[in-house]
């Protein structure tokens, strides 16, 4: 992923692509211009780098010429096109391709056919890098395309977001979601990462969603999900990955706009840290830690002892139970450290001190992501 101003950019087409994309362009011009020598027209500043690489693949005599053109601010394409620099060469008579790097709106490609209109030419072939057919608003033809992409703002090889990324080789699309902390959780049972969610969800400004809270919501407003996942929990069965992550993306969906997430609860398995990895890729986004609070389990169970005194929670009166529940978290998170250290995506986080003080050590760890 690249910035470029304030904006976030993820990679979207590989150098080797567009090499592959500018030989098939090279073979069809060739192939129905034959021995003619043509006069190929870019239109800068965005088509400088495709006109170099298409005129090196280009076996046979060619001419070389430019025009200037302006549509786009920021992100978005213009109804106003100027034109900085016209044509300086006569054109009567000659094939003329005009080499675009991308065609959107075809606002650009309307004043082109406008600057054509007096010209004489022999003919006049539009050859695009790049093609966004649901923004296309024109009816001219284009003759050669060479890679068809969604209506997403690009940078790379010659286009830029307000001057930057030209130089960049290959192409990358902006995020739809700008840069999130997305965090995952973890703790054993008293480590007290309920009340460190507390503090990060208002510190950052991030969405807590607890999967047994998620669960409970559903379940309790008898939603579709919520009615589903009911009817495994009836019969003793688990809730299958692909219920509770139908869950998990309704809340993202719900906060589309957040500055990221807490998850909690999520996810317990391999299996399921990989979902949660596509549904984050999904939004344009990704998970960007897993923090665990470790401390020592004898001070957990003291804790525990102590919390079960006011609880009224069984579990928190059992010894037994307590070091049972205490094992079952460090048999499923095993796999999980794995998965994320593998990431360089782990961090465990001391959690004996104060709750300023672990407080602290998180925020150490999340301001550095």
């Amino acid at each position: 992923m690249i910035k470029l101003h304030d904006k976030y950019f993820k990679p979207f087409i590989s150098e080797q692509e567009i090499d592959d994309a500018i030989a098939k362009m090279v073979d069809e011009v060739l192939e129905d211009i034959g021995d003619e020598i043509p006069v190929f027209v870019g239109i800068l500043n965005g088509s400088f780098m495709f006109v170099s690489d298409f005129v090196k693949k280009y076996p046979k005599p060619c001419e070389v010429t430019f025009i200037k053109l302006a549509s786009y601010e920021g992100v978005k394409s213009t109804e106003d096109i100027q034109r900085l620099i016209g044509l300086t060469q006569d054109l009567t008579g000659r094939t003329v391709v005009i080499l675009e790097d991308i065609i959107d709106t075809g606002n650009t490609l309307e004043e082109v056919h406008r600057i054509f209109e007096n010209e004489n030419v022999k003919s006049l072939l539009i050859a695009t890098l790049f093609y966004k057919p649901e923004a296309y608003k024109k009816d001219y033809k284009l003759h050669y395309v060479g890679i068809e992409i969604p209506n997403k703002f690009i940078v790379g090889y010659g286009l830029d977001y307000d001057g930057l990324g030209r130089d960049i080789p290959e192409v990358y699309q902006i995020k739809a979601t700008q840069h999130m902390t997305n965090l995952v959780l973890f703790g054993p049972p008293g480590a007290g990462k309920g009340t460190q969610a507390e503090f990060l969800k208002d510190k950052y400004n991030l969405v807590h969603i607890s999967t047994g809270d998620v669960f409970r919501y559903n379940i309790k407003n008898e939603t579709a999900l919520g009615t589903l996942a009911k009817s495994y929990m009836d019969k003793g069965g688990l809730v299958p990955d692909e219920v509770t992550i139908k869950m998990l993306n309704a809340e993202v969906e719900k906060n589309s706009d957040a500055n990221g997430f807490i998850f909690d609860g999520f996810p317990r398995t391999e299996a399921q840290a990989k979902a949660l990895d596509k549904l984050m890729e999904d939004k344009d986004s990704s998970v960007n830690a897993m923090i665990a609070l470790e401390v020592d389990d004898e001070v957990l169970v003291g804790r525990l002892l102590e919390r079960g005194k006011t609880s009224g929670r069984a579990d928190d009166a059992d010894e037994s139970i307590i070091r049972n529940r205490i094992a079952e978290y460090y048999n499923k998170t095993a796999v999980l450290k794995n998965y994320y250290s593998a990431q360089n995506k782990y961090f465990g986080v001391d959690g004996v001190g104060s709750i300023k003080e672990i407080a602290e050590r998180l925020n150490k760890v999340i301001d550095t992501l």
